[in-house]
């Protein structure tokens, strides 16, 4: 199997999920260029963190356009399984892969910081090694984390568990605790912080290691 991984310009995490991918688990990999539209041969899509074409507008906004998330939308609405990292969780809003939109934090702070979370995983396809309730912890690292959705839309996330993470303790001022989303399908995730960077014992535990081993079937 192998996992493509895109690569926007601005993109500073691409690296850290390949090194999990393929340094922790094993895992083949493929980048994928902004341009590019050949997604065959992939088994998973991963949209990393970082600072896609520069964040202008505002996150992810210019993002959407990228030839290669056309592929990606197509990819994923064939079930295809995609998995998008912070700024990708961003991204993935403004495609409507997930509803809502990522704003900036209460306080206008950059956060970086270990993050418990509680683990609902439904349906969601990334989350299927975890139990209901558990309690984890990933780092997050962005100024922009804060969930927002109308009333309506939240209830009926609630009412379909697609809120599959959700902060102990509210970092950034989201709605409902919200720290990630899954698509009603199951096979796209969204999560604001980062579990590439929590897939060895010695840099950040291993909390991670189970969401991102989907990949590796």
């Amino acid at each position: 199997m192998t996992v493509g991984i895109v690569v926007f310009p601005g993109s500073n995490c691409d690296r850290d999920v390949r090194w999990a991918l393929e340094g922790c688990l094993g895992q083949p990999t493929r980048f994928l260029w902004h341009e590019e539209r050949d997604l065959s041969g992939l088994d998973a899509v991963v949209l990393p963190g970082g600072f896609s074409y520069g964040d202008y507008l505002r996150c992810g906004a210019i993002a959407r356009f990228a030839p290669v998330l056309q592929e990606v939308a197509q990819f994923a609405e064939r079930g295809g399984p995609v998995l998008g990292i912070c700024n990708g969780f961003q991204v993935l809003t403004e495609m409507g892969l997930l509803p809502g939109a990522l704003t900036r934090n209460r306080g206008l702070h950059f956060l970086c910081e270990a993050t418990a979370l509680l683990v609902e995983p439904g349906r969601c396809h990334w989350l299927a090694g975890y139990d209901s309730g558990e309690r984890i912890s990933l780092p997050i690292a962005h100024g922009e984390g804060r969930y927002q959705v109308d009333p309506d839309d939240m209830q009926r996330l609630q009412d379909r568990g697609q809120i599959v993470l959700r902060y102990e303790t509210n970092p950034n001022g989201s709605v409902g605790d919200v720290a990630g989303l899954s698509s009603e399908r199951g096979n796209v995730l969204g999560l604001m912080p980062h579990p590439e960077r929590a897939c060895d014992p010695v840099i950040g535990g291993i909390d991670g290691r189970r969401l991102l081993e989907l990949a590796c079937g």
